[in-house]
Order: structure tokens, then sequence, then C-alpha cells
């Protein structure tokens, strides 16, 4: 894990005694920064402007030096916007004489923590290392809200699982000032509330995605190649491979590749890669690679459901993509051992829990095979695709045309007979309630439901049970019908508080947008876990539908184009024909999740004895968030095929296993000569 760290006003004392271990110091003086991992020389630049004015950079960002300066100089200004605008995944960290800020990323996967310390402010961009600082306790209840609403910000607010370390949201920026006070401020301009913005019309908005991809990815091709490491140096008794299957294990190919999954946004992804002119990303002579082949396109088949039918689809449209002579392609078989909820015993300790830790095994097992530099799809569905509340905001601009063609989807969806026939109205009523219920009023009502009694059968309707659970303020998650009625209040309460606030219940947005942002955030992190979980040595990952310009950019589709069925699929295939590319295979574009399913319940099935193991003395039972013998009886039910949210138990299961490694972590991030607790962090659960 690789992350940055600083503070400001903290006292002397405490400041010359406590320093990151194995960190690389940037900046000295009473407010260091420092850079703790294995960064890579080109991940870190530093670039200086007039006086004590000056910048670092985490990541991979696509500007220049001389840019860089320009929008040092407006940020000093007050501009703080202006360093967020470079193509690429990065961090941010100016520094204006005495005063620090440090913008978090549009979507969430380059986030910000930062906690009161020795008098001043700590930051960094990973939490835990924040928890050892300040030998923070474990928050449950942040974990209970978690699990009963990850995607209402108003439940788990800028909370982290640890007491006292607070995060800073999506959008927003911390400023540290002389003396260590702080405030989070937002640089994206304000959303007007009554009247909408002038929706850009679709030819510009589908162009101005079409820029921001191919930038970001022409960034990731700018970038420096690199390789795995050479082999250390002898040891006794074991030749070269053995000794890089036993220190380093799997390593990935030198240079660029790319996921090709046959999906829409992969296929995107590596299709532009291969295409864009420049140096390739895949040097002939390396990986087996062949004359004009500038790219490696992995394609993972699960053998365990080889015989479905979207899984046969996926990897024909993979394989007829592949045909393209500029893509290397190599498909990755897996069977059992890379099914979700294998190696759970095995893994590193992530900065937060997350779904991702029950298939980080299944990941791995692809990503090995992957390059140096790898790209992959994620985000597209969430930055591209319309959030169900959406609809709310066609309703408050009197847009009711546009509504016809996704509920007539929906009831298509639904299937025949007399139920589909109600399917628009029932829609169009669910719609209209949430653009006239206010949003204290929706808080509240979230609040009765999860005092309330869940359906013991829990599993959504399909597209329309889906669609319709999401349109309202605030819903519970999954997991939440396993929670104890203890924990469900506990986050009903903090519910009622936020709606009972004068202005803390007032909306900062539209339905439509303020979930949609609440949806992508709580994706975006998500998948900072899996880069964590799922990390092969000397790998890079690449999610270039996260950028803050390909976010921004796709914000900027008019709703009308969003709602539409098949939008992500148009969008993408614009890009592609404006980049050049055509031929795509039939059926590109086409969404296939029920593999997916089958593949999770074919792991819970074939580890039930693990997973239930997990539950006879959990850490979250101990916590008070469940009870051991409720989770159990639901596990052994999924893995029987009943109609259970399986979402809901991976994100039991991951949390239980990110506590157990928390508990039995040795070490801590920082060296002293003051003893510091690292199991501080635990004291919230009893082992």
């Amino acid at each position: 894990m690789r992350w940055l760290v600083g503070w400001a006003g903290a006292a002397a004392s405490a400041a010359r005694d406590i320093q990151p271990l194995g960190a690389h110091l940037l900046w000295e003086g009473p407010d260091p920064l420092w850079a703790v991992g294995d960064w890579r020389p080109d991940e870190i630049r530093l670039v200086y402007a007039d006086g004590d004015t000056h910048l670092a950079v985490f990541g991979h960002c696509g500007a220049d030096d001389e840019t860089l300066r320009r929008s040092l100089v407006s940020a000093r200004a007050g501009a703080l916007r202006q360093l967020t605008t470079w193509p690429g995944s990065y961090t941010a960290v100016a520094r204006f004489g005495r005063r620090t800020v440090i913008p978090a990323d549009l979507a969430g996967t380059r986030p910000v923590f930062h906690a009161a310390w020795a008098g001043g402010t700590a930051y960094a961009t990973a939490a835990l290392p924040l928890a050892d600082l300040t030998e923070a306790q474990l928050d449950v209840a942040h974990l209970a809200a978690r699990l009963a609403c990850p995607e209402a910000p108003e439940a788990v607010g800028d909370g982290t699982p640890y007491q006292g370390v607070h995060r800073v949201p999506p959008g927003h920026a911390l400023r540290l000032r002389e003396g260590g006070s702080h405030d989070v401020l937002g640089y994206e301009p304000a959303t007007p509330l009554v009247v909408a913005a002038p929706p850009v019309e679709r030819e510009a908005a589908v162009a101005g995605v079409r820029d921001a991809l191919v930038e970001a990815v022409r960034t990731r091709l700018a970038a420096p190649r690199h390789a795995p490491a050479r082999d250390a140096g002898p040891v006794p008794g074991m030749g070269p491979a053995d000794r890089r299957a036993a220190r380093l294990g799997p390593e990935p190919a030198p240079g660029v590749g790319a996921d090709l999954s046959g999906g829409s946004a992969s296929a995107t992804l590596a299709l532009l890669a291969a295409g864009l002119p420049g140096m390739p990303g895949t040097v002939y002579g390396t990986g087996a690679t062949l004359a004009g082949e500038r790219l490696l396109a992995v394609t993972f088949n699960d053998l365990t459901t080889a015989g479905g039918p979207g899984t046969a689809a996926e990897l024909d449209r993979a394989r007829l993509i592949a045909e393209n002579p500029r893509l290397h392609h190599l498909v990755v078989a897996g069977g059992e051992e890379a099914l979700p909820y294998a190696e759970l015993e095995s893994g590193p300790l992530t900065d937060e829990p997350g779904p991702s830790l029950v298939t980080a095994a299944r990941h791995r097992h692809r990503l090995a095979a992957g390059s140096a530099d790898h790209l992959v799809g994620h985000g597209a569905r969430h930055v591209l695709d319309a959030h169900p509340a959406r609809l709310a905001d066609l309703l408050l601009d009197r847009r009711r045309r546009h509504l016809v063609r996704p509920v007539t989807a929906l009831a298509k969806a639904s299937g025949g007979g007399s139920r589909a026939m109600l399917v628009p109205f029932t829609v169009y009523r669910a719609a209209r309630r949430l653009a006239r219920t206010p949003y204290p009023e929706g808080l509240t009502s979230a609040a009765g439901v999860l005092r309330g009694t869940f359906d013991e059968a829990g599993a959504t309707d399909g597209a329309l049970g889906a669609s319709l659970s999401a349109l309202a303020w605030c819903r519970p998650g999954p997991a939440a019908r396993w929670l104890t009625g203890e924990a469900l209040a506990e986050v009903s309460v903090r519910l009622e508080a936020v709606a009972a606030r004068p202005r803390g219940g007032a909306t900062t947005g539209r339905p439509g947008q303020q979930l949609a942002r609440a949806a992508l955030a709580r994706q975006a992190a998500d998948h900072r876990v899996f880069e964590q979980a799922a990390e092969v040595r000397h790998q890079r990952l690449h999610a270039p539908f996260y950028d803050n310009q390909v976010v921004r950019a796709c914000q900027a589709l008019p709703e009308s184009l969003r709602v539409q069925p098949g939008a992500r699929a148009d969008v993408l295939r614009a890009v592609l024909t404006g980049a050049g590319v055509r031929g795509l295979p039939p059926g590109w574009g086409a969404t296939t999740h029920a593999w997916h399913t089958d593949s999770v319940r074919s792991g819970l099935r074939t580890y039930v004895s693990d997973v239930v193991g997990l539950f006879d003395a959990p850490l979250l039972a101990d916590a008070g968030l469940v009870e051991a013998r409720v989770v159990r009886k639901a596990v052994r039910a999924a893995a029987q095929g009943e109609p259970l949210p399986l979402d809901g138990l991976a994100e039991l299961v991951g949390t239980e296993i990110w506590l157990r490694r928390l508990l039995t972590r040795r070490g801590s991030c920082w060296t002293a000569e003051g003893n510091r607790d690292p199991r501080a962090v635990t004291s919230g659960v009893t082992p």
C-alpha cells in the first residue's frame, strides 16, 4: 500500500520524535510531507513557483511542469479546482507558505483523511496510518452505518472505521492553516436546486467524453514503461525461478496491458490503448508478443460457469475483439481455486473493509497474468449509466416524454402479462413521490424502515425491484437485514439527527444528482479496497473512468440521454467511432450480470464450510452488530439457492475478514522513541 502523510501545527517535540516507517521526506520544516511505500520515481513530481509556493503530485498526471505551475498560482488565489483538472489519476498537495491544500478527487478513489494530533492536524491518503498515529480505537458505530446504509452519506458521515479519523468528501479539499486549524470546502461549482442548468447538446457531450477518455488512456501510455525488478541475488539451494516464486510470487508482464472481458467498458479502453499512436504498451519481444501487437489484453475464463450463456457470449465477444492485430490476447482460465470466497484466510490488510475481500483471490489470479500497468474498466457503469432517481429529476424539469423508453424497458424486463401493464404507473408514481418528498422527510422515513421488520425473502425483484427501491432519498443496504436491532436503532438515530438539523438536512442537489454521486462514491471506495486486496507486486491498476476529467465529462451528459436503455453502449460506441475504431462484434454492449451471480453462488456453495466457520465466533457479534446464529443460517440458505442478497453477505464476510486481519496485525506505520500500540484500533472488539 502506498500513501502520503503530513501535518500542520503539531507540537515541535511530537513532530521531531515521530516519523513514518520507511518514508521518503519531501518537505522539511514545521509542516513536513512524506511519501511512504513502493512509489515509482515517475509517480512523484515536485513543482516550485515563486516564494514558498510548491506542489507535490502523486500518481499519474498528464500535465507538464509549466501547466502545473500555472495551476498552482491560480490555486494560491483561491481557484482550488485548478488542482484537479489535469488528465490522469493523482493526489495533489499544494503549499502556500504555512497554508496547505489537499483536494480529494471527484469519485473517491483518491481520498484524503485527517485527524487532530499534538495540537495540530495530521493528514494522509490512508486512514490506518492516522489511526496508528493517534492511537485511535475502532468505531463500531461507523461499521454499523456502513453495513446498514452504505450509500447514505447522512448515515456514514465523514467518519472512518477509526474514531477521530475523518474523510474529506469527494469533490472537496482539506485546507490547513498556520497553527493547525483546518476546514473542508468544495471546489466544484454549486448546482442550482430550482432551475436546472442548460443541458449540453448530445454531440458535444459525447465528444467531451471521447476526448477525456482518449486523454486518460494517452496519459498512461505516455508514462515510462516498467518491468518487474530483477532477482536480488543468489540464495543457496535455490535457482533464479525458485527465488522469484518464493519472494515475489507471479510477476506481471512488462509495459502496459488491459482487461478484455467482452464488456463495453474494458473493450473500449483496450481498443483505445491499442490504437493510439506512439510507443506501444507491450514492447515486441517481451511476453511472447508478435510483430505488430501493441497491447496485452487479458480475458478471464471462469471454468466453473463455462456453460452459462452470459459467459459464452462475453468470451465470444472478447475473442472477436482480440482478432485486432494490435492486440496480444491472453486467456486466463480459473477453476474452483479462483471462485469467490476462496483463500479467505490469506491476503493483505486493507485500509478499510469492503466486499472485494471475498473476491480478492479471484482477481489476483487474473491480474497476475496482466501487465505492470494494467487498465481496467471499473467505474463505467456508475459514471455513464443513469441512477433510477434521475427519473425524478426529469419530472422536476417537466420532461415526462423521456420516461417512456426506460419505463417500457423495465416493463419488458419484468415479463409479460397484466403485471407488465402496471409497471409504467408504478415507476411513475415512485418517481413522482421522490420528486415531491422533502429531503428531511425522506431521511426520517428511512430511519423508520430501519426500526421495522425486513422481508425475509429479501431479494430484489429483478431490474424493476432494484429501480423501485432506488427511488428513495435513503434506503437500507443489502446487509441491513442481518444486523441486530440495537445496531439498526443507532443508525436510525443518526439519520433522524441529520433530518432535524436546520440546514444539515437540506439537500445539496437534485434527487438524481445527489443519489448518483453517493452511489459513485460508494463504488469508488470499494474499488480502492479492491486495488489493495488484489494487489500484485510491481503492478499498478488504472481505472480511467474514475479520473476527474472523465467524471466531469460524463456528468455533462444530458439526463434525457442517460436514462435511455443502452445509453452506455451507445456513448462508448460513439467514443470508439470518433477515435477511428469500427467493426465491433454483434451484441457488443450487452449487459450480462447473471453469470457473475452464478459464480458468487458457486463460490459460496463450494466454500460454505469456511464461511460458516468465520461466524462460529465472529468479531462482528462481539461488537454487537450481528447474531452469529442468524448469519450462519443465512449463509447455508444462500448456498442452497435461496434468493437472499448475495452482495449483503459479501459485505458481512468482508467486514469480518477485515476485523480479523486488523486484530492479528503486528507492527505500526510509525517509528519513534515512544511506544505506540499498533493494536489500539482493535480495542473496541473482543478477540
